[in-house]
């Protein structure tokens, strides 16, 4: 079918650039699922298979980074990408791969620095974490969790004033806006706090009762790829934030019962919830 064809229907359609997750309940899959269920068409640059299941990954492939630029191009080329997610890179030539790719895209880009799995499996050779901060300069959001955030900036944002001196040091990387998630962060008040920080401008704070539940698996990758199917369909950034926390949060309230710690489900996703 062409789109000239009667019926055809345009959509809005966003890309992911992540690593494959064989148990699917992060990574590519879970961006795909997520991408779906928010009315985004997706598209997908592997740059790297994992063995993994909701316990922990067992294995990790690495494709050539030669192929990563194929992937991408072949979909810039033909395809009007409304926005695109990375997740985790792997390595500092996979990072500095995706960064040349992206420089000549001028939509929203949203990166997650993925660094290290829920199950505790580590994701990101050390040697890259000064890659991505190359990699910020792209980015329209970062998506940081507490213990990432300590790794590229040295100091995690557990008060105002660590989160602002967090956020100043991802502005001088290059990024637009930084949203520190508050999953990591227990102040014991029962309360999650994401705060949506942009460059000149004033933060904004996402507050919710914290849901009681281990089955978190893909809850990182599915809120960063929930924003860009957001930033796809046209929202702002702050909608986009506000709507893909809301996702990511009916997905921990009816998790999956998948394996045996269980993972967000993408599937609890309502249309009446939009």
């Amino acid at each position: 079918m062409t789109n000239a064809d009667p019926g055809s229907q345009a959509v809005p359609y966003a890309l992911t650039i992540a690593a494959s997750d064989s148990g699917g309940g992060a990574g590519i899959q879970a961006d795909l699922k997520t991408m779906t269920r928010l009315g985004v068409y997706g598209g997908s640059v592997v740059v790297a298979t994992t063995a993994q299941n909701t316990t922990g990954v067992r294995s990790t492939h690495l494709l050539p980074t030669e192929e990563v630029r194929a992937q991408y191009e072949a979909v810039v080329d033909d395809v009007a990408v409304g926005a695109i997610k990375t997740g985790m890179l792997a390595t500092a030539a996979g990072v500095r791969t995706v960064r040349d790719c992206l420089r000549s895209f001028d939509g929203p880009v949203v990166v997650d620095p993925v660094m290290v799995a829920t199950s505790g499996d580590r994701l990101l050779e050390a040697d890259a974490v000064s890659a991505y901060r190359d990699l910020f300069a792209e980015a329209t959001l970062v998506t940081p969790n507490a213990d990432e955030t300590a790794e590229l900036v040295g100091e995690r944002p557990d008060s105002v004033a660590a989160r602002d001196r967090a956020a100043d040091r991802f502005f001088d990387w290059g990024a637009d806006a930084v949203l520190f998630k508050g999953g990591h962060v227990d102040d014991g008040s029962g309360t999650v706090t994401d705060v949506l920080a942009v460059d000149d401008g004033d933060p904004e704070s996402f507050a919710a009762e914290r849901i009681d539940t281990d089955a978190t698996h893909g809850s990182g990758c599915t809120l960063s790829s929930a924003i860009a199917a957001e930033l796809a369909r046209g929202a702002s950034l702050s909608a986009a934030v506000a709507r893909g926390i809301e996702f990511v949060r009916a997905g921990l309230r009816t998790s999956a019962l998948v394996g045996e710690r269980g993972s967000v489900n993408h599937l609890a996703w309502r249309p009446e919830d939009e």
